[in-house]
């Protein structure tokens, strides 16, 4: 039985994850549970699946929970903050890390099991776009094992030969990075500003958290993907295209020299991916329904419209750019898309904040997580100084 350990067990990728390890009880265990501040949402996942630790990041949240288990879950050890994020996650009983943290946040707890020389099952992005160079040659010198969770990258991944040793050797010209497009990709540009928080994380294909279906919205998760699939893949932003495909059941197709497209198609289930890379290099059940080829009665594939995803363009320019340009933009926009959804900015502020940061920030070389940790910082503050500015201009403060 191999141990696994969830960063993030509250979250859409978390509670997946643990359907599918109740599938597989045979197979799998859970080392521990991390999350937030969610204290009753972990305390009825540590009832239900008893791991040996339990972590919140936010202290009181973890002496609350600490008062809860005592009772029903007496061998729980419950620890907090990014020390105890970091603890389990290079714990010895753990075999598979699902890094399922959401923002900035998740960088350390996922070194720190890449650095134990864990099986990381990544499903937080912002680790690879923040500080790809960094993460990438911690992952080779700690021998750690990376599959990607992003339906995405995961589908890729699928699509490539098993002894994928870069772009040039296996063949492949190009990656065809699938996007549903989000909720307004038909409407009119002249009502994106009046989009309120609640139409734009109301994904019509999949069933995600806030940050990421804005993300999914404004198509900036696109570009961090692309990012990301350039750190995964080893490949240049020049050999990834982005396709707007809404029905979200292509998840992404590797087209080789030779003129063949390898495409993998499946439910927009997150426990598809979860399942393979639990699994990997073998197959097992999920859960998920199977895919009914007859009920398909069309596929779509568009060109994404930079004017209305503006997002998707700044990507491509911070990847462009290199260094800490990305760490930037990852920073600037989770500014952005908090003040969109506290309904501080409008849903279009948000690209505006961001492209204001990236002009305004320096950009250095992305070597060590000190500098990466300085550009972060510095960014979340360019950026709420920029809104807040922008807020005084309207006569909002």
């Amino acid at each position: 039985m191999k141990g696994v350990t969830i960063l993030g067990a509250t979250g859409t990728i978390g509670t997946n994850t643990l359907d599918v390890i109740a599938r597989q009880r045979d197979k799998f265990f859970v080392v521990a549970l991390t999350a937030h501040s969610q204290v009753e949402r972990l305390a009825e996942q540590c009832e239900q699946h008893h791991p040996r630790f339990a972590v919140l990041h936010d202290p009181r949240a973890a002496e609350q929970l600490q008062r809860r288990l005592h009772t029903t879950c007496p061998d729980t050890r419950v620890l907090s903050g990014e020390a105890g994020l970091c603890q389990v996650a290079a714990d010895p009983a753990c075999d598979y890390v699902m890094a399922a943290i959401v923002g900035a946040v998740g960088l350390k707890p996922t070194l720190a099991a890449v650095r134990a020389g864990k099986r990381i099952l990544l499903a937080n992005k912002e680790a690879l776009v923040m500080s790809g160079e960094v993460f990438m040659r911690e992952l080779r010198e700690h021998g750690a094992q990376l599959l990607p969770i992003d339906s995405e990258h995961n589908a890729i991944f699928q699509c490539m030969p098993a002894d994928y040793s870069g772009a040039d050797a296996a063949g492949i010209r190009r990656i065809l990075l699938t996007a549903s497009g989000g909720p307004f990709r038909a409407l009119p540009l002249e009502h994106l500003m009046l989009v309120t928080p609640e139409q734009a994380i109301a994904h019509p294909n999949w069933t995600m958290g806030k940050k990421i279906s804005v993300d999914s919205a404004t198509m900036m998760n696109k570009g961090l993907e692309v990012i990301e699939a350039c750190w995964l893949f080893d490949l240049k932003p020049n050999q990834i295209e982005v396709v707007v495909h809404p029905q979200s059941i292509i998840h992404s197709m590797v087209e080789y020299l030779d003129g063949s497209i390898i495409a993998q198609l499946g439910q927009p289930d997150m426990r598809t991916p979860i399942a393979h890379a639990l699994a990997w290099p073998a197959r097992m059940a999920s859960g998920v329904k199977p895919l009914n080829l007859f009920d398909i009665t069309k596929l779509e594939f568009l060109r994404p419209d930079l004017q209305r995803y503006p997002c998707l363009q700044l990507a491509h320019e911070a990847i462009e750019r290199g260094g800490t340009a990305t760490a930037v933009l990852n920073a600037a926009n989770e500014i952005a898309v908090q003040a969109f959804l506290d309904r501080k900015i409008a849903f279009t502020s948000i690209a505006v904040t961001v492209e204001h940061v990236l002009a305004k920030m320096p950009i250095a070389a992305a070597t060590t997580l000190e500098v990466i940790g300085n550009a972060d910082q510095h960014a979340r503050c360019c950026a709420q100084e920029f809104i807040q500015s922008q807020a005084r201009r309207a006569g909002v403060l």
